[in-house]
């Protein structure tokens, strides 16, 4: 202190301004980064980050947040005692490895039929309420109807892409529920498929190739009773479609946009056509006469045509029942050709365009058909 009075007796200082600078560096001199602080007149501390200017000292809290304090505001500690807890950065976590698909289980040895050696394989739906055709919901099952374990896939189009409805092991002798589902969803089953992998477990036995069966599945059939028959396999009548009949699997007839162009420009005679039933007509109230006009209703067997031949076979049957009834004023025809891809509609739409414009056609019962009929009213 006797040095600081001989100072200020021979030189002019401003002793408050003095002891002012001299009080921050002496804080500054004090504080270092990374000290530990505690605030004089708030509740809580940090760490020093760094400094503003003289006399301001950047303080990072618990949250992580730098804090401008005075320096004088501050005090240095030693020790962690200023009832702040500091978050310490967590641990880096293990990264797990991805669960692997768990393999569907073969708990038993199921007991082999005589004769099951030999794959018979449907795809079945099953109404749950027969009685309420209309408006009853359905069920889909697999009916494995061999002594093989069966991988399957249950799958239906969406456009060019496939989505998977239901996947998994289907025991020997046994009819698996697939799903469950209403009439309003009908469209997303006109066209499914489904792959199957044979096999035995814990014995020997003969190798099957594998299945891949895509169906077109006919959706008026769910508006029509008659439809439904009595099975082996079901108490209640059931819609069932053939997918390996004998080891033999089903005949997939698929017509593409392409086929059906070549069939109206250039007509072409099906040679060896198998033998074909009657077309199949049904004398309705209200005077419609109703005509079925899948293949498989004309044939008892498309082995050996082709998908354009199929489709021209189609077209020479509407033509003649148009023909038949040409001169009946009035009458109206029910032509049932299913949705699918609407090829065969717009076959026999253009059909009446050009040969027959002055008939009247339009869409038939939705109720009773679905999207899957054309009504054509001669003139």
């Amino acid at each position: 202190m006797k040095l600081f009075k001989i100072m200020f007796s021979f030189v002019k200082i401003d002793k408050r301004k003095f002891f002012s600078n001299f009080g921050k560096v002496l804080f500054k001199w004090i504080m270092k980064i990374g000290d530990k602080v505690r605030f004089l007149n708030e509740i809580g501390g940090g760490i020093v980050r760094g400094f503003q200017g003289k006399d301001v000292v950047l303080v990072e809290n618990e949250d992580g947040f730098d804090i401008p304090m005075l320096m004088r505001e501050c005090v240095v500690i030693e020790t962690d005692d200023y009832n702040m807890k500091r978050k310490t950065p967590p641990a880096p976590q293990k990264t797990e490895e991805p669960a692997k698909p768990s393999k569907p289980e073969i708990t038993s040895r199921p007991a082999e039929t005589r004769g099951g050696d030999i794959l018979n394989i449907y795809l079945a739906f099953v109404p749950e309420d027969v009685k309420a055709i209309s408006t009853t919901p359905f069920e889909a099952y697999l009916v494995n109807d061999s002594n093989y374990y069966l991988y399957y896939t249950y799958m239906n189009a969406e456009g060019k892409a496939w989505n998977v409805r239901s996947h998994g092991l289907v025991e020997p002798n046994t009819k698996l529920f697939l799903e469950d589902f209403d009439k309003s969803i009908l469209n997303e089953l006109e066209r499914v498929a489904i792959q199957l992998v044979p096999f035995k477990a814990e014995r020997t036995f003969t190798k099957k190739p594998s299945v891949d069966v895509e169906l077109r599945i006919d959706t008026v059939k769910f508006y029509k009773l008659h439809t439904f028959q009595e099975s082996d396999f079901f108490e209640e009548p059931v819609l069932l479609y053939t997918i390996v009949s004998n080891d033999v699997v089903a005949k997939q007839v698929y017509v593409s946009a392409e086929d059906l162009q070549n069939a109206l420009l250039h007509k072409k005679t099906v040679s060896s056509k198998p033998k074909s039933q009657p077309i199949t007509k049904k004398e309705k109230g209200n005077n419609i006469i109703e005509f079925d006009l899948h293949i498989d209703s004309l044939l008892d067997d498309t082995t050996g045509m082709n998908n354009s031949e199929i489709l021209n076979y189609q077209l020479d049957k509407f033509r003649e029942v148009l023909e038949q009834y040409k001169d009946k004023r009035e009458q109206r025809i029910v032509f049932i050709h299913g949705k699918g891809d609407g090829i065969l509609r717009k076959a026999l739409l253009d059909e009446l365009k050009r040969k027959y414009k002055n008939y009247k056609h339009q869409d038939a019962s939705f109720q009773e058909y679905g999207f899957g009929a054309t009504m054509v009213t001669i003139k």
